[in-house]
């Protein structure tokens, strides 16, 4: 029996030696059991900010996978270092998505946080994902499935915690993602017969 058809979250700790091989498994078995044939195209939204090092998180993993997209004319990404998503632009970019492309199957990436021990930890769920809930800013929900990483404790200041975390940490779960997602489209679209 699958995982996925006992829950619907899978986490890996980014600080794991296997971390981009257990990732991108089950990224790519969420990719089997909810992107099909009903969809027409794949868009990798990554959300956040180049102007906060915790928030860095999503625009990192766009940068990491941009030039990898044309390898694959039915995956498209938003959010870059250069031309992020973030709170002042998201909803527009929803809008963007729902008229520049039909049946859009989603993946929404972003930073989170959460308790102390959980720090590295990256998630894929299924479901929207509800961008600056851990800032209480109130932001429309986006994703079919979606992938966070916990970069640093959530509860407390949280504006000044996301200012004063560690790049290196960010910078570590943006590999994670990144490679995981590039590796699990390559599995995906090889099985496939008729790739590109």
């Amino acid at each position: 029996m699958s995982l996925l058809n006992k829950r619907k979250k899978h986490s890996v700790n980014s600080d794991s030696p296997f971390a981009i091989s257990e990732f991108s498994n089950i990224v790519l078995e969420y990719l089997h059991n909810y992107y099909n044939e009903n969809y027409d195209n794949l868009i990798i939204v990554c959300i956040g900010t180049d102007r906060s090092t915790g928030d860095s998180l999503g625009p990192l993993v766009g940068d990491k996978l941009s030039s990898f997209m044309k390898w694959y004319p039915n995956v498209h990404l938003l959010g870059t270092l250069n031309e992020p998503v973030h709170a002042k632009n998201l909803e527009d970019k929803i809008k963007l998505i729902n008229c520049s492309f039909s049946n859009p199957f989603i993946i929404s990436i972003d930073a989170s946080l959460g308790k102390s021990e959980r720090i590295g930890y990256v998630t894929i769920s299924t479901g929207p994902l509800k961008p600056g809930a851990g800032v209480n800013k109130d932001l429309p929900e986006i994703g079919d499935i979606h992938i966070t990483g916990i970069v640093n404790m959530g509860g407390f200041m949280e504006y000044v915690v996301l200012q004063n975390t560690r790049l290196s940490i960010v910078m570590k779960m943006a590999n994670v993602i990144s490679k995981s997602i590039l590796f699990s489209l390559w599995k995906y679209y090889n099985g496939k017969e008729n790739i590109l």
